[in-house]
């Protein structure tokens, strides 16, 4: 198969959107705000893996994700939230939403804000845990690193072209690969498409004073995927959550850039897979293997 330049043409992505079907849930008292969710692999898990966006991602970033390991009886939901303006808004919402869905526990995939979001959600649920693990891709644990607290609250004003651009800042594309600039290209596309207020609460939740108390987590099993070319985060960054989760397996990609999960996703996916297996055969399943097996 030739390799498509455009990845939002080419035949994987179309074929995932033909098949998958978008869903809009509303969990809010709000029924304007609805959570974008795309939903694949056995219905009957009752712990699925759970992927959330970066700032300018959209649900479906994760295509490759859903289509691989759906494919392995795993249950894959690709989640995107609405409008919040602060972290504890934004888990109430998803801790609403998987009510909603009837799942009482995850296994969550953040990249980048995603990340930081799943780890959040975790800390904020430690009391009677939501969260069986967690997989972190290009993320963080403290929105200092960014130096832009004075800025967030005015985001809510800013226009959209704005705000693109502040996140187009990020994406370099020099020297790199095709594999990369396509997955540059496919998130730029995400990127236009947001709306100003689905943006600017995005970045300010991105950048509004905050950060992960990890010793609550000490009880979650973490996987750190990382990568060892250029992207937005600095090592600094890289370092400091490594130090939060000592007991996390480290999954290192030698490139991959800002979106491995799109560029690399052959190697991300394996090391889903890895990390998912320990919970083969325990409540926490996120495929329904053993229940074909347990028969």
């Amino acid at each position: 198969m030739s390799y498509m330049n455009e990845l939002s043409q080419s035949q994987e992505y179309l074929s995932f959107r033909s098949s998958v079907p978008l869903k809009n849930i509303c969990v809010d008292a709000d029924n304007t705000k609805g959570w974008k969710i795309y939903d694949c692999g056995p219905k009957n898990v009752k712990c699925p893996l759970v992927c959330l966006p970066p700032v300018s991602g959209t649900a479906d970033v994760f295509f490759r994700q859903a289509l691989a390991l759906s494919a392995k009886g795993i249950r894959i939901i690709s989640a995107e939230g609405p409008v919040y303006w602060n972290v504890k808004e934004w888990c109430e919402g998803f801790k609403k939403l998987l009510d909603y869905l009837k799942i009482d526990k995850i296994h969550l995939f953040g990249a980048s804000l995603g990340g930081y979001l799943a780890q959040k959600f975790a800390e904020y649920t430690s009391h009677c845990p939501r969260v069986a693990s967690l997989i972190l891709c290009n993320a963080f644990t403290d929105t200092s690193v960014f130096k832009n607290h004075e800025s967030a609250s005015l985001y809510w004003i800013m226009p959209a072209l704005v705000l693109k651009r502040m996140v187009m800042g990020n994406f370099s594309a020099e020297k790199v690969d095709p594999e990369i600039v396509d997955a540059i290209d496919f998130m730029v596309e995400r990127l236009d498409s947001l709306p100003q207020a689905e943006l600017a609460s995005r970045l300010t939740l991105n950048c509004v004073k905050g950060y992960v108390e990890a010793h609550k987590l000490s009880n979650v099993p973490v996987t750190i995927i990382d990568v060892f070319d250029e992207y937005a985060l600095s090592s600094a960054v890289r370092e400091e959550l490594y130090k939060c989760y000592p007991q996390a397996k480290l999954a290192h990609l030698k490139s991959g850039g800002n979106f491995p999960y799109l560029s690399r996703c052959a190697e991300v996916n394996l090391h889903l897979q890895i990390h998912l297996r320990q919970f083969d055969g325990t409540p926490n399943a996120a495929s329904d293997r053993n229940l074909v097996s347990n028969k």
